[in-house]
């Protein structure tokens, strides 16, 4: 099966794990994922339904504005790649339209560009909630028609609801039949390390520990649920009613991207 990757860049995306997630995924009917991310799991998975979950109402927003308005999206956010939006100037300038934007088709197509054209396609806000992201500098940002295209694609062949939630609000209507995958931001290496940002908020220790707790609980109503995050003394004490898998994955650390490091990751079955 030829692997779908996902249009947008996303830091910690799964698209090079997929075949050891796909793996460790149960046969159901439907899928659940209250941390999206690009998208990269459910693109490929074998479901009937999708439940697609996110906390940020900017990724979620550009997904429901794609599965509504189709080609005609794809081809408004084909007009803003080319070289005379490949500058500063006008980063900057779209930049500071989409953080006062209050329509979803415009916030939609500015997520897009954002994400393509700002610095390692990181999405990131201050306090108050404003993306806050540098210009990348790239000599020709790649616009991801055909990967737009065959996220459509998927869309017209399953039922897919996305939905701006919580992750614990994410658990509440699980039934007989479901998979939960869960690939929430992830817990530092040590103990210098800062938590995660994650929608401008803290990822902290408190909500790693209600998420394992939820998975647990799911699974012993038969809801298998699978994780994804570092392997650490603490994940491995948080998980320890799974199934661990434990791999590293080569990940670039350095701010140039040219610094790549292993670094041990795990996958939690609960069952």
């Amino acid at each position: 099966m030829q692997l779908v990757k996902p249009f947008l860049k996303w830091p910690g995306g799964k698209f090079r794990l997929l075949d050891r997630i796909l793996y460790h995924l149960p046969q159901g009917e439907r899928l659940i994922e209250p941390f999206v991310g690009s998208g990269a799991v459910f693109l490929n998975a074998s479901f009937k339904e999708f439940c697609i979950y996110d906390s940020s109402p900017d990724l979620i927003g550009l997904f429901q504005v794609l599965q509504q308005e189709g080609e005609f999206f794809i081809k408004i956010c084909q007009t803003f790649f080319t070289t005379r939006y490949n500058n500063a100037n006008t980063y900057y300038t779209l930049r500071t339209i989409f953080n006062h934007s209050i329509h979803p088709f415009e916030r939609a197509v500015l997520f897009l560009y954002l994400n393509r054209h700002s610095f390692n396609g990181l999405v990131r806000y201050n306090s108050m909630g404003l993306f806050n992201v540098p210009f990348g500098r790239y000599n020709n940002p790649y616009f991801p028609k055909k990967e737009m295209e065959a996220f459509l694609k998927k869309m017209k062949e399953t039922s897919i609801t996305f939905a701006v939630c919580d992750f614990r609000d994410a658990f509440k209507n699980l039934y007989p039949g479901d998979v939960v995958y869960c690939d929430p931001p992830y817990l530092p290496l040590s103990n210098t390390s800062n938590f995660t940002t994650y929608s401008g908020t803290v990822f902290s220790y408190d909500d790693q520990k209600d998420l394992a707790n939820l998975a647990y609980k799911a699974s012993e109503q038969g809801i298998p649920v699978v994780l994804s995050n570092h392997d650490t003394p603490v994940t491995r004490e948080l998980y320890s009613m799974a199934k661990i898998d434990c791999f590293s994955v080569q990940r670039f650390i350095s701010c140039n991207g040219k610094d790549r490091r292993a670094a041990p990751e795990l996958m939690a079955i609960f069952t």
